[in-house]
């Protein structure tokens, strides 16, 4: 019995979406795709419902005849490719022929288009994968794609989605992408009837800040270079504006934008020694290489690209990236001219150079004590043998604090004598976990917040302010009083524990929350904004502390819900008992 048969066309539609269509954002991505591919040189997008009740792209580019819009809905249609050898020197956004056929598989499409040339215009209506009507109508040059009710016959998929406000930020995302890539067109961003972008033709540099804020200016550094194998332009963050989330880092490969970590790599090799740790420098770069020299093809988003000589281009990258750090005098730069040797100190010049006096123990021997090699030896065993936490259960309760000596060790760790043995505390972790369950507890009062003497400027982009201002009446019962302006936040009052914070630092942690991704939104907030609060007021490892305050840090641990775990879910204090402390000198 034959068991293999050819798959419906609408189904084989719909298992293509899910490979092209994942979400909103990547049906915008095909479009605006197709908008630019036609010669447009003004787009407008227009949503609704984060994409799932409208996505429209109107473009004013050569629109097409009544056959072919017909012809683009079917699978593998397209205008860019004749034969295979064109798959290798592909100069084009859109090429495979799937994007408006999954797109009709999955929604209800509207298009409108007419070409220059022609009086009327043609609009087709498609639902499910089937044509439901096609007619001449009156219309403007270009065309008008509209996908209402995405994935209205994939409730699974529709299911998959996430809020709202995450789902728009993917498109926001794409649209940034894209508009980045071709600052020569003009673009336009609707956002529930409200013009969230609107972006004339510009340069480049002009394009980076009417997106990312007009203070984003004096923060770009030129990059450019140009080889045999590839052309690299575009702009780099100086690295005092270093920020500690990857959001402004694009590259455009002949246009198109793509992520790839090992170029990623390379950028960030060359700011080795000139950003601090868990920062990560903008850049905005273009590189122009021979399409025969590279494969798109890859992958359904076309977000991946392999490239003939990926090794080449990381290190010609690197180089240009470090060379313009050099060359605006942003990077240290050695002189290899002068030999260091012969400066002498201002002052010095005349002095009289005295020869140095060496002391030598006269009665030192060697070889007289045999033992000192043992001890060392001995003593490198001891420290070996406590590298291995040794976790046992005692309640911190069992400590009397009044009664106790506490001392710290490397200014990193609280130690004290417990019924058990010897405990120790991580002095940071555990503070982390006494303002987390203090600002969780408090969550919905309003707590005190000191009034600054100055107020404090935070510079923020549009998606940045956004936000914020999601969670500004989070922040507000914490204490934090601020006025949201169109690009800066201007904080008047924080709460009392943040008076000597670095605020800008503090507000960008707010901000940069990979939980905001949960479907349980408010929940997630609370707990992030609690953690970020506990991980920047926390007494930080290498701090000094008086023994009062010690016991106080120790008092406060007793009095939470969980105190033997921060809230990054790590030990906040382990026990060695005395059995285990006997055991290291047999």
């Amino acid at each position: 019995m034959d068991i293999i048969q050819l798959l419906p066309d609408h189904i084989a539609n719909q298992i293509a979406a899910g490979e092209v269509i994942q979400r909103p954002a990547s049906a915008v991505k095909e479009m605006l795709e197709n908008a630019l591919d036609s010669g447009a040189n003004n787009i407008k997008l227009f949503i609704k419902d984060a994409g799932k009740t409208l996505i429209q792209v109107v473009d004013n580019g050569c629109g097409m005849s009544e056959t072919d819009v017909r012809m683009s809905f079917e699978r593998h249609a397209t205008s860019k490719i004749r034969n295979a050898d064109d798959l290798f020197n592909i100069q084009t956004m859109g090429f495979r022929g799937e994007a408006m056929a999954s797109m009709a598989a999955i929604a209800h499409v509207e298009v409108s288009t007419k070409q220059i040339e022609e009086e009327l215009g043609s609009k087709i209506i498609i639902e499910g994968s089937e044509i439901k009507s096609q007619e001449n109508c009156i219309c403007a040059n270009g065309t008008s794609v509209k996908i209402k009710n995405l994935f209205f016959n994939v409730p699974a998929r529709r299911n998959f989605l996430k809020s709202n406000k995450v789902e728009t930020r993917h498109i926001i995302d794409q649209f940034i992408r894209i508009s980045l890539a071709n600052p020569e067109i003009s673009w336009s961003l609707f956002l529930d009837d409200n013009e969230y972008f609107h972006l004339e033709n510009s340069n480049f540099r002009q394009r980076i800040v009417n997106i990312t804020g007009s203070r984003t200016n004096e923060k770009l550094v030129p990059v450019e270079e140009e080889t045999h194998l590839v052309k690299i332009d575009g702009f780099i963050g100086k690295p005092e504006f270093a920020k500690r989330s990857r959001g402004e880092q694009y590259f455009f490969v002949n246009g198109r934008f793509i992520k790839n970590h090992y170029l990623n790599h390379a950028v960030s090799k060359a700011f080795t020694g000139l950003i601090v740790d868990g920062h990560y420098p903008s850049y905005f770069l273009n590189l122009k290489i021979d399409p025969k020299k590279i494969d798109i093809n890859i992958h359904p988003t076309k977000t991946e690209i392999k490239f003939e000589d990926e090794q080449a281009i990381y290190a010609i990258l690197r180089s240009a990236v470090k060379r313009s750090l050099g060359k605006y005098n942003i990077a240290p730069t050695l002189d290899f001219n002068t030999e260091a040797a012969f400066n002498l100190p201002l002052g010095m010049e005349y002095t009289e150079i005295k020869e140095p006096k060496i002391r030598v123990n006269t009665n030192y021997n060697p070889f007289e004590n045999k033992d000192s090699e043992k001890i060392e030896i001995s003593n490198q065993i001891y420290q070996n043998s406590f590298d291995t936490e040794i976790q046992t259960e005692i309640k911190l309760d069992d400590i009397e604090v009044g009664n106790k000596q506490f001392f710290q060790i490397e200014n990193n760790f609280i130690a004290a004598q417990s019924p058990e043995g010897l405990i120790i505390i991580h002095q940071q972790r555990a503070h982390q976990r006494i303002l987390y369950e203090y600002f969780k507890n408090n969550e919905g009062r309003k707590l005190n917040s000191q009034k600054l003497l100055f107020s404090q400027s935070i510079h923020l982009n549009k998606i940045e302010m956004e936000n914020i201002k999601e969670i500004e009446v989070d922040l507000n019962n914490i204490g934090f009083k601020f006025d949201a302006n169109t690009e800066s936040l201007e904080i008047t009052a924080v709460p009392t524990e943040c008076i000597n914070e670095n605020l800008q630092e503090l507000f960008f942690s707010f901000i940069n929350s990979n939980e905001l991704e949960s479907s349980n939104l408010k929940e997630k907030l609370n707990t992030k904004i609690s953690k970020v609060l506990s991980s920047s007021l926390s007494v930080k490892s290498g701090q000094k502390m008086s023994e009062e305050e010690m016991k106080q840090l120790v008092n406060e641990l007793m009095k939470c819900d969980i105190p033997s775990i921060s809230p990054y879910g790590l030990s906040t204090y382990f026990n060695i008992t005395s059995t285990e402390i006997n055991k290291k000198f047999k």
